[in-house]
């Protein structure tokens, strides 16, 4: 699909493969998940800028890159994807953090927001949201609504897995945003849910469920 990057990477794959399974421990989900973020946090930033500089080496003058352009913001969704952050935090820990509190609606699918806090400056930043999964892609929608409410402009979404029907979704009202997910499941079952999926990722990443 357009705009869509299944990241097939073997360690994310195979680290994929270890949080789908449902006998591992709450620790363990949140130390493969951050991990995973840190992974996927190489590919979202992937085309990242670069701008020429000067620098001194113990041994000579010579020129090399820094990174130029925008800074970052991540947007977590919570609860679960804080523990994503984290990995991308290691890796960016100059980003700034914005949360965006949503739930889906158990009968009608409806997102619900509870909480949202960001910088003042959006509209300067490059804005990666970060969810474990797009389902319905109802919460992930109004994620991005509320994020371009404020003025951001340049918005990309990371996320483990998706569902065919979520993505169609997400790309057909948000087509200026660029998916990066490790995989691409089969479809939604009568709740909502994923399959095979992982699950409440929210519910395994605090021992909730």
């Amino acid at each position: 699909m357009e705009g869509v990057t299944i990241v097939d990477h073997p360690l994310v794959q195979h680290k994929l493969t270890l949080v789908r399974d449902k006998s591992i421990s709450t620790k363990s989900f949140r130390e493969l998940i951050k991990e995973i973020g840190m992974l996927l946090c190489y590919e979202v930033t992937r085309d990242l800028p670069l701008a020429d500089t000067v620098i001194e080496t113990p041994l000579a003058t010579m020129h090399s890159a820094k990174i130029a352009g925008k800074k970052l913001v991540f947007v977590p969704m919570l609860r679960a994807g804080t523990t994503f952050v984290d990995g991308m935090m290691d890796l960016v820990p100059t980003a700034r953090v914005a949360h965006i509190g949503l739930y889906r609606e158990p009968e009608s699918f409806a997102a619900v927001e509870y909480f949202f806090k960001s910088p003042s400056d959006l509209g300067e930043r490059l804005a990666i949201v970060v969810t474990p999964v797009v389902a319905t892609a109802n919460t992930a929608v109004a994620a991005i609504d509320r994020l371009k409410e404020r003025g951001a402009r340049d918005i990309r979404l990371a996320c483990l897995i998706a569902a065919p029907e979520g993505l169609e979704r997400l790309r057909g009202l948000h087509p200026d945003v660029p998916i990066w997910t490790a995989a691409v499941d089969e479809g939604l079952d009568e709740n909502g849910f994923i399959l095979p999926g992982l699950g409440d990722a929210g519910d395994r990443a605090y021992g909730t469920r």
